[in-house]
C-alpha cells in the first residue's frame, strides 16, 4: 500500500482515569490505581474522520501523563513529518518515533519513561493497523516475519485476589465461575498471607479443579528470598502450572535460587522494561528455556519495536515466542500475542471496569479466545472503553 507522503501526526493526547478498583496482592493495594489513555491523532481520513490510535498503560503502574506532556509528545510533534514516514513501506516509521521520544534520554531507570513511550507507541501502531484496514496482529506478524497469526489463542483467567470477606466457598464459587464462562487456566495470588493460610487457599481452590495443571499462582514479587524458598518448598508438591514473581524482579540470583528450589515451572517479566533487563534474566536468572515463561508487558516496556528486539536477543540464549505470555489482559496484549505467535494471554474480567477484558461480544471456549477481526487493537469493540478513548480524541 502506498501512502501519501503528507501523511502526518497532528495531535497527540493524554487523560489520566481514576480506575475504581478494589482489590489487593502481596504487594499493594489498587485503591489508588490511574492509568493514562493516549490518542494518537493523524490527518488520514476515512468515513468523513481522521483515523485516531489509541492505547493505554496497562492496568498495574500509574498514569504517566506528565512524562508524556513535558517531553515525549512535543518531542514528536516537534520533527519534520517527513523524518516520521517509512519511505519503504509507506505510513509511519515506528522506529523513527521511538527515536524522537528518547531525543536526550540518559540510559537505564528505564521504567521512568518505558510505560509512557510504550503506550505512544502502542497507540501509534493502531492508527498504522487501521489504516492499513487490518487487524494490528496482522500487521504485526508482517512486519516481523512470525508465521501468519491463528485464529484463536489459548486465554487464562486471573482471579483470586484477596477479599476482607472471603470465605473457603465464596473462593470456590469465584473459581467455578471462571470454569463455567469456558476458561481451564485459572492464576490467583499468593504470598499476602501466612504460608498455611495461603496453602490452604491454593488447596480450596484446587478441589473445584481437575489437578493442579489447572492453576497458576502470582506473588507480585512479594516474598523475601527466605520466604519465597518455603513457598518452592510447600508447594512443589502440587504440581502447579506456574509460580509467577516470586521474588524481587531484578533480584537475579534470588529467582535463580527459587527456580532450583522448585523445580516446576516459573514465571516473571511483567516488571522489566527493557530488552536488556531481559537479556539478564536469561544470564543470571535461572530460567530454564521451554519449561519457564517470561511474562513481557509490552506497552510498559517501551512497546511493540522493543518487544520485537527482546525476541530476537531471546532467540540467541534458547529461547522462542511460545515461552512469552504477555501481562495485562486487554485488546493490546491480545493483539501482540497473536502477532508475535505466543503461546496464550490472560484475562481479568470485571476486575478492571472498563479497562477489563476484550470485545463485549468475545467469549472463551474451551479455553480459547479468537482472533479479532476489527482493524487496529479493536477498541470500537469495547463500547464503554471506546466512548473514553473517543471523549478524549474529541
Amino acid at each position: 500500500m502506498k501512502i501519501a507522503k503528507q501523511m502526518r501526526i497532528t495531535d497527540i493526547r493524554e487523560q489520566s482515569v481514576k480506575l475504581d478498583v478494589n482489590i489487593r496482592n502481596a504487594v499493594f493495594s489498587f485503591d489508588d490505581m490511574t492509568t493514562s489513555i493516549v490518542a494518537v491523532m493523524t490527518d488520514v481520513i476515512r468515513d468523513g474522520a481522521p483515523i485516531t490510535g489509541y492505547a493505554f498503560n496497562s492496568t498495574g503502574r500509574y498514569a504517566c501523563g506528565a512524562q508524556m506532556r513535558d517531553r515525549l509528545i512535543p518531542r514528536i510533534l516537534r520533527q519534520d513529518p517527513d523524518s516520521l514516514l517509512d519511505e519503504s513501506r509507506g505510513g509511519f516509521d515506528p522506529d523513527a518515533i521511538f527515536r524522537a521520544m528518547m531525543f536526550g534520554e540518559k540510559p537505564g531507570g528505564d521504567m521512568e519513561r518505558s510505560v509512557a513511550i510504550g503506550t505512544i507507541e502502542v497507540a501509534l501502531w493502531d492508527a498504522m493497523a487501521k489504516i492499513e484496514e487490518k487487524p494490528l496482529h496482522a500487521l504485526i506478524a508482517e512486519r516481523y516475519g512470525a508465521a501468519a497469526p491463528a485464529e484463536r489463542i489459548f486465554c487464562y483467567v486471573g482471579g483470586g485476589w484477596y477479599s476482607p470477606d472471603e470465605t473457603q466457598e465464596s473462593l470456590k464459587a469465584e473459581m467455578q465461575g471462571y470454569l463455567d464462562q469456558g476458561y481451564t487456566l485459572v492464576k490467583a495470588k499468593i504470598g499476602g498471607l501466612p504460608i498455611d493460610d495461603d496453602v490452604q487457599r491454593i488447596e480450596t481452590i484446587l478441589s473445584v479443579l481437575d489437578g493442579g495443571h489447572q492453576l497458576a499462582v502470582d506473588a507480585n514479587c512479594g516474598l523475601s528470598p527466605a520466604r519465597a524458598l518455603e513457598y518452592a518448598e510447600a508447594l512443589k508438591p502440587h504440581g502447579l502450572r506456574w509460580f509467577e514473581e516470586p521474588v524481587h524482579p531484578i533480584d537475579f540470583e534470588a529467582t535463580k535460587a527459587f527456580v532450583e528450589a522448585y523445580g516446576n515451572p516459573v514465571a516473571t517479566g511483567e516488571n522489566l522494561f527493557a530488552a536488556e533487563d531481559f537479556q539478564n534474566l536469561f544470564r543470571y536468572g535461572g530460567f530454564r528455556p521451554g519449561t519457564d515463561i517470561v511474562n513481557i508487558d509490552i506497552p510498559q516496556s517501551y512497546g511493540i519495536g522493543m518487544a520485537a528486539r527482546t525476541l530476537e536477543m531471546a532467540r540467541r540464549y534458547g529461547w522462542a515466542a511460545p515461552s512469552f505470555v504477555p501481562h495485562g489482559g486487554n485488546q493490546m496484549s491480545l493483539a501482540c500475542a497473536l502477532g508475535f505467535g505466543m503461546e496464550m494471554c490472560e484475562s481479568y474480567p470485571n476486575v478492571f471496569g472498563v479497562f477489563s477484558g476484550y470485545a463485549d461480544d468475545a467469549r472463551v471456549e474451551d479455553g480459547y479466545l479468537p482472533a479479532p477481526q476489527l482493524p487496529g487493537i479493536g477498541f470500537e469493540g469495547q463500547n464503554a472503553l471506546y466512548g473514553l478513548f473517543k471523549e478524549l480524541a474529541g
